[in-house]
């Protein structure tokens, strides 16, 4: 799909607007916090690097937020009563067209009963869920194996008939989920575990599409990086690039404070041409979790069957463009906006025409950032109100770029499926305002530092002209008067790139080992 360059610049670099709402989405609203199993962290949408894989689409969405590796005895599974989804718009009427669906179930070893030991001739069932070396050779001492189901939904994920996505090698309709990373004690090696995970990669025969895709379900190696702990503490740094100004936070892999934490990743690798459908070649997605509407614990907790569901699914998780829910969304609405789909994000409109988070910036580090660039400016915040570059970019996307066949105010990354990808080792940190055309905000890679580009255009940074190709792009957003920071290098300090992650699907690096290194 070819499309001047001049329309590239100016719909890719507005939608960097959306990126000031972009990052990472870590307990984002009050009710999730209470259910880190359904909680949805990071969602990536991108057309596959790997060498040998140009056509396919890779979606990447990271569940159960802030591991520690160390956690056990029983570590991280997947909630065996929820429905994990991944959405694909395809025509732009912000209604899913196809919906991929996750269930989990898991299964004790020895037929369900657990593990036993002979204890004075009694058999007794061991209290931990692995009593031996797990390899991808030998799983016989894991006492907890984790297994989904995957589905295929066309258009209406709730009225319409799912159809089941196999394994190509046949064996039935299940796939297997590594064990999390306990040590290397267990695995005998990181490497050892990663070849283990690696044979949960399994190839899928998607109904509908004459190609294959993949699936991978298993804890990853945190992807995203933010100096989350100082940022949060009322932005308890300077946030300017301190190799340019003096005073500012200089670029430091400690400043990422998650940096070694864990994930569980959903990741698919599908064919565009089975995602696209009649659409004009752009696609968005999100991604979902939902619980029944009752849910009833069985007595005594922590039988075989120790809750039961009933009645419709609810939607408590949403994550499509990270951080909406945190810095965008106000406090009394954020449970509303996990609850919701795209097609119903006018009522939130005000808070991105009108965002608050420009002023609470102004607020809490007016006089530091003044101090660090040397200058007297009363107020940071842009003062274009409303923010209808904001609503254009994060709403309704590009003509020409990453606007869909139909144009409906939604909250999605769009992937324009047209513009190959960029090998790893030629991508910018930057995306599409690095040089970078298959990079955010055209999707979201994983070396994308949605971050730093997130702070610069929240404060301003589309209302002054962008150099793009070698020349001066005047988007007629905004006035450079109207952002007087504008052109300031914004930053959290927590330095991000493609470097950071593997060139192979699922892309994500392997996790930390609880014991061991």
């Amino acid at each position: 799909m070819h499309m001047p360059y001049r329309m590239v610049a100016v719909a890719v670099a507005a939608t960097l607007a959306a990126a000031a709402t972009q990052a990472s989405s870590h307990r984002e609203a009050p009710n999730i916090t209470r259910l880190p199993a359904v909680d949805a962290t990071d969602f990536y949408f991108f057309n596959s690097y790997e060498p040998g894989r140009d056509g396919y689409v890779t979606v990447i969405a990271n569940y159960l937020p802030l591991q520690d590796a160390y956690g056990g005895p029983n570590y991280f599974a997947l909630d065996a009563g929820a429905l994990y989804e991944i959405h694909i718009d395809n025509n732009g009427d912000a209604k899913e067209d196809l919906t991929f669906q996750f269930r989990f179930r898991n299964r004790l070893g020895n037929s369900n009963q657990g593990i036993a030991l002979d204890i004075g001739g009694e058999a007794v069932a061991v209290p931990l869920k692995n009593v031996g070396p797990v390899s991808a050779d030998d799983v016989s001492l894991l006492n907890f194996r984790e297994f989904y189901t995957l589905n295929l939904v066309r258009g209406d994920r709730r009225g319409n008939h799912a159809e089941m996505i196999k394994p190509v090698s046949g064996g039935g309709a299940a796939f297997g989920k590594p064990y999390d990373f306990v040590g290397t004690k267990t695995f005998g090696s990181v490497a050892g575990y990663e070849q283990y995970a690696r044979t949960f990669i399994h190839d899928i025969t998607v109904p509908g599409c004459k190609l294959p895709g993949r699936v991978f379900v298993g804890q990853r190696d945190e992807p995203f990086a933010v100096n989350l702990g100082r940022v949060f503490d009322l932005v308890n740094l300077v946030p300017v690039d301190g190799s340019a100004f003096p005073g500012g936070i200089q670029q430091d892999p400690a400043n990422d404070i998650i940096a070694d934490k864990n994930i569980t990743t959903l990741a698919l690798e599908l064919p565009a041409q089975c995602l696209t459908g009649r659409g004009n070649g752009v696609i968005g997605g999100w991604t979902s979790a939902s619980l029944r509407q009752n849910r009833v614990a069985q007595v005594p907790t922590g039988a075989k069957q120790s809750e039961t569901g009933s009645g419709p699914w609810v939607q408590v998780s949403r994550l499509s463009n990270p951080l909406v829910n945190e810095v965008v969304i106000g406090l009394p609405d954020k449970d509303a906006f996990n609850a919701s789909e795209p097609r119903k994000d006018a009522q939130f409109a005000t808070y991105v025409t009108n965002p608050t988070l420009p002023a609470l910036l102004d607020v809490l580090f007016r006089d530091a950032v003044n101090a660090t660039l040397g200058t007297s400016i009363p107020n940071l915040a842009p003062s274009n109100l409303p923010r209808l570059d904001l609503v254009t970019a994060f709403l309704t996307g590009f003509p020409g770029v990453n606007q869909q066949a139909v144009v409906r105010p939604a909250e999605m990354v769009r992937l324009n499926t047209g513009i190959p990808a960029t090998l790893s080792e030629q991508q910018s940190t930057f995306g599409v305002a690095g040089g970078d055309l298959a990079g955010f905000p055209n999707g979201r890679r994983p070396g994308d530092d949605v971050v730093d580009i997130a702070l610069r255009v929240v404060m301003g940074r589309l209302c002054h002209p962008l150099t793009i190709g070698g020349g001066s792009v005047d988007l007629g957003l905004c006035m450079p008067s109207q952002a007087p920071v504008g052109l300031a290098p914004f930053t959290d300090g927590a330095p991000l790139s493609a470097g950071d992650f593997d060139t192979t699907f699922p892309y994500l690096r392997t996790p930390f080992p609880g014991s061991g290194s």
